[in-house]
């Protein structure tokens, strides 16, 4: 066991079930790049400041490299230290002398881990916006390779007007595009220098805190060190955001469940991403998108745990906080393969255009197209929706869709029909009269692609 960095104060042993429960390096050890970058950023500011020597600075920062280099290759064990910060500066030690015990001056490990976690968040955050962008180019290729597809579109899961699919698909890329500006805005708000607060009150040493920002890549440096080292809000926001995404990728994936079903046939998945059953050999289960359903109540349990952990802490740093880390991390393992998967996936699925078509055909989805007609026929819609579902319970008790009714079983409802109708039950003609900005008409969706490829490419 290594030597405690805050020994010096007590006489007897930490408890060993204090040491496990305590110690951090089980999961923070994911940290140590981002550790090591900032203590070689905060070395060659003591070396700027005049606090420790150049040529101390210099043979630390040549340590620290050949640590992170180390750790890359997996050669340093973990086991025995209590965090991650420990171990990084054992090894320094090792390997630097005395002049290693000096890089901790005018810092704490609680500005220390704030900053370790900042750089971990911003970098996760880039990560996960390339990874919508991939995501968002799947879906524009797949409304694009399918944009003259008709389909039922749903309220209440029941056919309610004929849209195209790729009107429904390029929803998906909308709601893609707001993740993205939501953890963009997550980045934003995390890409503030903490370091120099020390443990909450900052430091008595003469800190150049704009110089360790500028040499992070950091916007602008915290305000306020108490809040800068009790502060995880931007570990909530970039959970927050991460919900909402799995949100939207199990929606999707609920629908290409539903819609691989016998019942609805709309979809094949591909084998490759499916399984089957031990027992029913015919069964072909979509178990991929499933579990992309699954992963979504993981990472909202990762928020919900962060927000009960910080709900009731005064400031500043509490122990609790580090309970930030293993949720944070299980998010952003979970949240980059599902969105690798989902592009994957939708990369190869295929839709069966004739079920799809057939069924935009039957469940009078054409019934307010009927009911604008008439409005145009000098009907108030109020009258004309009343006319028109007098109109569908007849069809129901006939047997019939609307376009199948005779022009004098139709006029019986209302004498404003004339034959000009039965191009308003076209579920086909129904699409093309929607070309308004937003809308499911074919030239309106062609524009909707159009400028998702604009913005993509920019």
């Amino acid at each position: 066991m290594s030597q405690k960095l805050w020994g010096g104060r007590f006489r007897e042993e930490t408890d060993s079930l204090v040491n496990d429960l305590n110690a951090s390096i089980g999961f923070d050890r994911r940290l140590y790049s981002q550790d090591i970058e900032g203590s070689i950023a905060h070395c060659g500011m003591l070396a700027k400041q005049g606090i420790i020597a150049r040529e101390e600075a210099s043979k630390i920062i040549e340590a620290l490299g050949e640590i992170r280099r180390a750790l890359d290759r997996g050669e340093l064990p973990f086991e025995g230290y209590e965090d991650i910060h420990s171990l990084v500066e054992s090894a320094l030690i090792e390997k630097v002398g005395a002049s290693g015990e000096k890089l901790h001056t005018g810092r704490s490990r609680n500005d220390q881990v704030a900053l370790d976690v900042r750089l971990f968040v911003r970098d996760a955050a880039s990560s996960v916006i390339r990874l919508i962008k991939n995501a968002q180019r799947t879906i524009v290729a797949l409304a694009e390779d399918n944009q003259g597809l008709m389909m039922p579109g749903y309220t209440h899961m029941q056919r309610a007007q004929p849209v195209l699919l790729a009107h429904h698909l390029m929803a998906y890329y909308e709601m893609l595009k707001r993740d993205g500006e939501r953890f963009t805005e997550c980045r934003c708000r995390t890409n503030v220098l903490p370091l120099g607060s020390a443990a909450l009150a900052g430091s008595t040493f003469d800190l150049d805190r704009q110089m360790v920002a500028e040499e992070l890549g950091f916007d602008s440096v915290s305000a306020n060190s108490m809040d800068a080292v009790s502060d995880r809000d931007f570990v909530l926001d970039f959970l927050f955001a991460s919900s909402v995404l799995m949100m939207h990728l199990s929606r999707i994936s609920e629908e290409l469940v539903i819609w691989s079903t016998r019942e609805f046939g709309f979809v094949n998945i591909p084998d490759s991403y499916c399984t089957g059953s031990s027992i029913m050999p015919q069964k072909k289960n979509p178990d991929l998108p499933e579990l992309l359903r699954g992963k979504t109540g993981r990472v909202y349990g990762d928020l919900m745990a962060l927000l009960t952990t910080m709900k009731g802490l005064p400031l500043s740093y509490n122990k609790d906080m580090q309970e930030d880390k293993e949720g944070l991390f299980d998010a952003v393992d979970t949240v980059e393969i599902s969105l690798e998967v989902i592009a994957r996936l939708l990369g190869e699925v295929t839709f069966n255009g004739d079920r799809m078509r057939n069924a935009s055909k039957t469940g009078f989805l054409v019934a307010t197209d009927l009911a604008d007609y008439l409005v145009r026929k000098g009907v108030t819609f109020r009258e004309a929706h009343e006319i028109v579902g007098k109109m569908v319970l007849f069809a129901i008790d006939e047997g019939r869709e609307l376009h199948d009714l005779k022009m004098d079983e139709m006029r019986g409802f209302s004498r404003q029909i004339e034959d000009d109708v039965y191009g308003w039950l076209d579920p086909e003609a129904s699409l093309k009269k929607r070309n308004i900005k937003g809308g499911t008409g074919p030239d309106s969706v062609m524009l909707e692609i159009a400028a998702a490829k604009g913005e993509l490419e920019d």
